[in-house]
Formats: structure tokens, C-alpha cells, sequence
């Protein structure tokens, strides 16, 4: 399942469990941008009338994807890796090396990215932000609101990444 063939650890399991049901849940949001960009596409060059709210709605839907994507591609250890010498690591040292990433690079990243998107999303709530156009969306909170949330699902999948990479080292990698 991950890059660490790590064992069984029944909560990070029931973590990655349901982030894989937010992720299949959310993929869709994929096959609903394409089916939106052939909308537009369409109005725009047959009936030359494009609509802005199709067009707000095409970035909504890539947000949401690629947001709540990176917990999902995290579960599978899909993540982007420098792996000029990793794959060539024992399991514990491979291990060891996800528990200082996560420690000192994912969790500090998260909570600047959450805490610096609380007052962002706050005050979109706060004046019900919708788009500048006439035309565009309302509920623009709700697309911003995607940002806090998905970094909170990201740290659960982290923790679970972590959980087992703990269990790793003190199983000595078997």
C-alpha cells in the first residue's frame, strides 16, 4: 500500500480508509471539470457566448481536486520524491526519513498554510464573498473554505504516514 510496506497499524488504517473515501468521493470533481471545459468549450466557439461561471467553476472544480488530491496521493505514497538515494535505504532508514520529513517539513508547512488561511476564509464568511462579475459564482467562501479543510485531511493522512513509520522502526523493518 505505501512505499514503506509498512504493517498493519489499525488506526492509521481506519485514517486511510476514510481519506480514500474522501478521494474517490472528490475525484469525481475531475470528470465534472471535463464535462464544464466541453460546456464552455462549445459556447464559446459554436454559439460564441462563454459564461464566467462556468469559467469560476472550471477553477473550483481543479481546487477541489488537486487539494483534497494530496491526502489521497499521500495514503498510496504517490508523493513526489528526490530519489536519487532513498530507494536504495533499508525500511527503517527509509522510515526514519519519513518521521523527520513529516516532523520538520510537512507538519510546519501545514500549520502555516492553516493558520494563515483562517482569517482569509473568516473573512470571506464574514462579508458572504462571492465573484467580482455580475455573472460569476457566489459562495466564493465555500471554494476558500476548501483550503483549511483539506490541509486538516493532509495532516490526519501525515499522521497516519507517521504512525507507520514509527511502527517500522521499532519492528526493525520487518
Amino acid at each position: 500500500m505505501t512505499e514503506l510496506n509498512s504493517p498493519s497499524v489499525p488506526f492509521a488504517d481506519s485514517i486511510d480508509n476514510m481519506v480514500k473515501v474522501i478521494g474517490r468521493t472528490l475525484a469525481w470533481s475531475y470528470f465534472f471539470l471535463v464535462l464544464v471545459i466541453l460546456l464552455q468549450v462549445v459556447l464559446r466557439k459554436v454559439f460564441d457566448n462563454g459564461q464566467i461561471a462556468l469559467e469560476e467553476l472550471q477553477w473550483h472544480l481543479y481546487a477541489v481536486g488537486v487539494l483534497f488530491g494530496l491526502s489521497y496521493a499521500e495514503v498510496y505514497g504517490a508523493n513526489v520524491r528526490v530519489d536519487i538515494f532513498y530507494h536504495r535505504f533499508p525500511p527503517r532508514v527509509k522510515a526514519a526519513i519519513e518521521v523527520f520529513t513529516i516532523l520538520f517539513l510537512l507538519w510546519p508547512f501545514l500549520y502555516v498554510v492553516f493558520i494563515h488561511s483562517l482569517d482569509f476564509v473568516y473573512e470571506s464568511w464574514r462579508v458572504s464573498e462571492r465573484s467580482n462579475s455580475p455573472s460569476g459564482l457566489p459562495w466564493r467562501w465555500l471554494i476558500k473554505s476548501a483550503i483549511p479543510a483539506s490541509m486538516v485531511l493532509l495532516g490526519f493522512t501525515s499522521l497516519s504516514r507517521l504512525i507507520r513509520s514509527i511502527a517500522v522502526i521499532r519492528q526493525g523493518g520487518k
